[in-house]
C-alpha cells in the first residue's frame, strides 16, 4: 500500500513558476517608461513644445530651421532643415529623438530607426492633435502633469474660439504659401483646421496634399472671399485679377502671424490673430 505524503511539490513547481513569471511581466507593463534625459529635436515646433513643457534642460541638440529660441542659443546644431548631420546626432548619445517626418529625407528616417534609439514622431493635422501630442511628449520627458495642464488649457481655448467665431456660412479663404510657383495648402494641412476654428474653410481643402501647386486659373474658378498671403509683398500681384471677390472687396491680406505655420502650442495665439482678422469680413 502506497503511503500518502501530501501533495506532489514537483508537479506543482511549473505552475508556481509560471504564475511568478506572469506577475513579473504584469509589473513590468504597469511601470511607466523611464523619462528621456538626452533629447534631440528635429523640428522647431517640437523644440518649442519641449520649452512649453519646461523640459528644455533635457535637449542636447536641435535641427535648425528659422530663428532659434534664445534659451537654446548655445545648444549644438544637428544641421538645417532637410540636412541632418547624422554623425553629430550620434555623438550626442540621445535617448529620444523628436521627429517631424518631413524635416529629413525618407532615407535618413529609415537610418534613424535602424539605430534602435526611441523616436517620438509627430505630424498633427488638427489643433486638437497638438494637445494630444503635448500629453504624450510630457509622459516621455518626465513632464506628464505639465503636459496634461497645457493640453487641457489648449482644448478649452479652442472651444472658446470655435464658439466665438462660428459662422452660419463658412468664409471661403485661399491661403497662399508661395507665389512662384503658386502653392497653397490642402486638406491634410493643420492650417485648414485653424481656418475651420475661425469660421472659415480652406478653398482647396478637397485636395489630399499638404501643399498643392496650383494655377491662377484654379483660384479664379473658385473665387475666394478672402486671400491670405504669407508675405506682404505678395498682395499687389492679385490686383491684376479684379474679377475676384477678395480683390474687389479689398480682402487680400498678409497672414497676421506666421506662427500659424508652426504646429506647437504657440499656434493657438497665431490662430486667435487669424480669427480676429477674418472677423472683419461681414
Amino acid at each position: 500500500m502506497a503511503r500518502t505524503t501530501g501533495p506532489d511539490r514537483r508537479a506543482g513547481a511549473p505552475a508556481v513558476g509560471l504564475m511568478h513569471l506572469c506577475a513579473v511581466l504584469l509589473l513590468c507593463f504597469a511601470l511607466p517608461l523611464a523619462a528621456a534625459e538626452r533629447v534631440v529635436s528635429l523640428a522647431p515646433s517640437l523644440t518649442e513644445s519641449m520649452l512649453e513643457l519646461q523640459a528644455g534642460d533635457r535637449l542636447v541638440g536641435v535641427l535648425d530651421g528659422g530663428e532659434r529660441p534664445a534659451a537654446l542659443a548655445g545648444l549644438p546644431s544637428l544641421g538645417r532643415w532637410g540636412r541632418l548631420e547624422m554623425e553629430t546626432l550620434l555623438a550626442l548619445r540621445p535617448d529620444l529623438i523628436l521627429l517631424w517626418p518631413d524635416s529629413i529625407s525618407a532615407a535618413q528616417r529609415e537610418q534613424l530607426r535602424g539605430f534602435g534609439i526611441p523616436v517620438f514622431e509627430a505630424q498633427p493635422r488638427r489643433l486638437e492633435d497638438i494637445a494630444t501630442q503635448l500629453e504624450a511628449l510630457g509622459e516621455r520627458v518626465g513632464r506628464a502633469e505639465r503636459g496634461r495642464e497645457l493640453a487641457a488649457q489648449l482644448r478649452r481655448q479652442l472651444d472658446e474660439l470655435r464658439r466665438h467665431y462660428r459662422r452660419e456660412a463658412p468664409l471661403r479663404v485661399f491661403y497662399q504659401v508661395w507665389d512662384r510657383p503658386l502653392y497653397s495648402i490642402g486638406g491634410p494641412q493643420i492650417i485648414s483646421d485653424a481656418l475651420r476654428v475661425c469660421g472659415a474653410v480652406n478653398l482647396f481643402a478637397d485636395l489630399d496634399l499638404p501643399a498643392p501647386q496650383l494655377s491662377v486659373e484654379a483660384v479664379l474658378a473658385r473665387d475666394p472671399e478672402v486671400i491670405l498671403v504669407s508675405q506682404p509683398e505678395q498682395r499687389d500681384a492679385w490686383q491684376a485679377w479684379p474679377q475676384l471677390q477678395a480683390v474687389r472687396r479689398g480682402q487680400v491680406w498678409a497672414v497676421p502671424d506666421l506662427g500659424l505655420e508652426r504646429p506647437s502650442p504657440q499656434m493657438l495665439a497665431a490662430t486667435r490673430k487669424l480669427c480676429e482678422l477674418l472677423h472683419r469680413v461681414p
